[in-house]
């Protein structure tokens, strides 16, 4: 990330750095260790000389700022996640101060870049968001998928007081795997719920495994500036990784398997729903509009062009040498595509 001074770095065992152009390093700060199931991949961002990352983890998760002249810390915020993996995004709100928008486990929140203070969120986000925020007007979108959650597949399990009353045999107020009858086993790994690693799980930890089982994939639409007024608009065929893209006032999903959605920006209605075919692949990189169409890049080197409408059309389809998983970037008439293997810039001959 760079601020068109510098670059900004993250990594996840190490810390941040900042770099000028010519490769000199500015500043580091170091970071960590981290308590995360999958590591923490949020990726930094700027706003007002200040260099912000989202670090949500098992146990104490956080939000911070970093002054990006000297790599100090500006404001340091604890945030009430589990995990989450998705990459915040910047809002500039008519009249107010500039906020910091950070999806995490069942909950989106908005900050204050000045001050890192919470300003608003909206509950009813699954486990493990991964995607990033779309802002287009005075609307937010963001879907959520996490495996387990789709429609019919949610599990209602009863309070930890109860648990610990049927199933707790030594009496030690908390819970080993060997303990919980089969309705109560996680259908993942015990890892995945036992938050701090100790082998059993307490009040805390049976409160987020329980939430999980309960919780259902969407994607939302938030009226910003208000009260968090949500709009659940779409349950099914939702993306993992990939953002969804607004732009033609439709909103494109791509999911794995190839399943491209076109949705009313408006009402959430479903305008077309098909798969991609001779594309049908996983996808990790988020789609991008550009000159009235969306391209989708597959992670096995696919990039997909489609008429950008809601009764969308494959036009073409542009095999590349290698696996894509960065999002395609566009500047000056040129689109840039990173693959394994080289970084494309592709651009009009005149």
């Amino acid at each position: 990330m760079t601020d068109g001074k510098r670059v900004y770095v993250f990594f996840a065992d190490f810390g941040l750095a900042a770099y000028d152009f010519a490769g000199n390093e500015r500043w580091r700060l170091p970071l960590g260790p981290f308590n995360s199931q999958h590591g923490i991949v949020a990726s930094p961002v700027y706003a007002d000389g200040k260099v912000i990352l989202v670090c949500d983890q098992d146990t104490d998760a956080y939000i911070m700022a970093v002054d990006a002249e000297s790599g100090r810390i500006a404001w340091k915020t604890p945030r009430h996640v589990i995990n989450g993996y998705s990459t915040p995004i910047i809002h500039r709100p008519a009249g107010g101060p500039a906020q910091v928008i950070a999806p995490g486990s069942y909950q989106l929140t908005a900050y204050s870049v000045a001050d890192g203070e919470a300003l608003w969120f909206v509950r009813g986000l699954t486990c493990q968001p991964k995607s990033a925020p779309t802002i287009a007007g005075d609307i937010l979108y963001f879907n959520g998928w996490t495996v387990g959650n789709d429609a019919g597949e949610q599990v209602d399990l009863p309070p930890f007081a109860e648990v610990i009353a049927a199933a707790d045999a030594n009496h030690d107020g908390k819970l080993a795997q060997s303990e919980l009858p089969k309705p109560w086993q996680p259908t993942g790994t015990w890892r995945a719920i036992d938050l701090d690693r100790d082998g059993f799980l307490n009040e805390r930890e049976w409160t987020f495994f329980r939430t999980r089982r309960a919780s259902r994939n969407g994607l939302f639409a938030v009226k910003l500036g208000g009260s968090g007024d949500v709009t659940d608009s779409h349950v099914k065929s939702l993306p993992d990784v990939p953002s969804p893209l607004v732009y033609e006032n439709v909103v494109f999903l791509i999911r794995s398997g190839g399943i491209a959605t076109a949705l009313d920006a408006k009402t959430g209605k479903v305008l077309k729903q098909a798969r991609l075919t001779g594309a049908l692949d996983d996808y990790y990189a988020s789609p991008i509009g550009v000159d009235g169409k969306v391209y989708i890049a597959s992670e096995h080197g696919k990039v997909v062009v489609l008429r950008a409408a809601g009764d969308w059309e494959i036009l073409a389809i542009n095999p590349f040498d290698a696996d894509i998983y960065a999002t395609p970037a566009v500047s000056e008439g040129r689109m840039y595509i990173r693959t394994g293997n080289a970084l494309y810039a592709i651009g009009s001959s005149n």
